[in-house]
């Protein structure tokens, strides 16, 4: 399991966990310096955009991923547990279990029947309310009224309602593409669609939700 954590000189992607909705999208970059028993040790992240170096303090809630071998993303949450002064300032992470890192190659997206709510905006005067199939990191399908019309190839906006084992709701937008309509014998239709846009903050709630689910049918 040690070649599921990340290692030395390797860029961690990282979104702060924050209660500002502006700041919680925004990702930055960071080069891993060192990792011990119970650190990960990065040097001050910085802005993919702005290039401006970001400050992070004790207690801070990270959602980040560093990508393995294959292009697999590693995606893992963690707390920022201290400081470090080198040359430069380091910051020290709380190094995670491998069994707390989900590991995901973009082609093989594990997908799991759910009905969730989701809502639909194809376009200012088209939004309604759908239940989805199934749901995956890659892209969900749902059912929804005959008369709606969605067709293959047309662009929409969601948001999508997700429950989670330990109490928590969340509200995951993404844009998304349709790429299959079906017709159903119950006078609805199944809509399906791949993610177009979808913050990997969002796609990695969207993971958790599947994984628990898969473990719960485990169970049964």
């Amino acid at each position: 399991m040690q070649e599921l954590l990340p290692k030395v000189n390797q860029i961690l992607h990282i979104q702060v966990n924050s209660i500002d909705e502006e700041e919680s999208k925004i990702e930055y970059r960071s080069r891993i310096a060192d990792v011990t028993d119970t650190s990960i040790v990065i040097e001050i992240p910085m802005n993919e955009q702005t290039r401006r170096l970001k400050k992070l303090y004790h207690g801070d809630e990270l959602n980040t991923f560093f990508v393995g071998q294959g292009g697999v993303k590693n995606y893992f949450t963690t707390t920022v547990t201290g400081y470090r002064e080198d040359v430069i300032r380091l910051v020290e992470l709380h190094k995670p279990e491998p069994e707390a890192i989900t590991q995901v190659q973009r082609r093989n997206f594990l997908r799991v029947p759910a009905e969730l709510e989701i809502a639909v905006k194809l376009s200012d005067q088209i939004q309604f309310i759908g239940v989805t199939e199934d749901v995956g990191g890659g892209g969900i399908s749902f059912v929804c009224d005959r008369q709606i019309p969605i067709g293959m190839n047309m662009a929409v906006s969601c948001w999508l309602l997700v429950p989670f084992k330990n109490g928590n709701i969340e509200h995951i937008p993404f844009n998304g593409e349709v790429v299959r309509v079906k017709q159903l014998e119950t006078g609805k239709q199944l809509a399906m669609l791949s993610f177009v846009d979808i913050l990997d903050r969002e796609r990695q709630k969207l993971i958790r939700f599947c994984f628990e689910r898969q473990m719960d049918f485990r169970k049964r």
